[in-house]
């Protein structure tokens, strides 16, 4: 069990592929403020995973990402509220998760107190991406997902530039995998919200 008290002012961890920690939620809270330049996670069972910052280009696509839900937010009048990788989201099933870019209807966002606002967002999104980097692993990315799903979740994109294609994750539903030269839509979740997939990919 690992025990936090006053966290070092530096820490270097070298964390071996194989090696599994599992953290209460508090301590999970702890090494989060601790370490703002990591995107950390933990799964139900309490395992701790850390996730490296990105390489540019995923950068470049999640911030595009981020631009598009934000841009068709404000076109559409702002029915719910947009989040980016940064956040920490808590499922009902007690996962810490932070997808590439979510979105929450706004009249479940204001159920929150101010101070579940500030803090890790105590709801699941209405709406997730994620978006598979060269060192994401597909099967965990895809877990994840339907993860999401299983938590209240209406609509996933697992979008996929090593296999060139997009899997789009709905309760009750086989999962649909789509060539990434389509257009993506939000379906009645963000009614008018369409992605194209060229302006993510695109490096310009």
């Amino acid at each position: 069990m690992l025990t936090l008290t006053h966290p070092p002012d530096t820490l270097t961890l070298q964390w071996p592929t194989d090696l599994k920690l599992n953290v209460t939620p508090a301590q999970f809270a702890q090494l989060a403020i601790a370490n703002p330049e990591l995107k950390l996670e933990r799964t139900a069972t309490g395992e701790l995973i850390v996730n490296p910052p990105t390489g540019g280009e995923t950068g470049h696509r999640n911030i595009r990402i981020a631009y598009f839900l934000v841009k068709w937010m404000e076109e559409e009048g702002g029915h719910g509220i947009a989040f980016d990788s940064s956040t920490g989201f808590i499922l009902p099933n007690g996962a810490n998760r932070s997808p590439d870019a979510a979105w929450i209807r706004l009249d479940r966002w204001q159920t929150l107190t101010p101070v579940q606002r500030r803090g890790f967002v105590p709801l699941c999104p209405d709406f997730v991406i994620e978006l598979r980097s060269e060192s994401d692993s597909l099967s965990k990315l895809q877990d994840k997902l339907q993860e999401y799903i299983d938590n209240g979740t209406q609509l996933g994109w697992l979008i996929d530039p090593q296999q060139e294609q997009v899997e789009i994750y709905r309760p009750g539903q086989e999962v649909e995998i789509l060539p990434n030269s389509r257009q993506l839509s939000g379906e009645n979740v963000l009614p008018g919200f369409v992605l194209d997939w060229q302006h993510i990919i695109s490096n310009q």
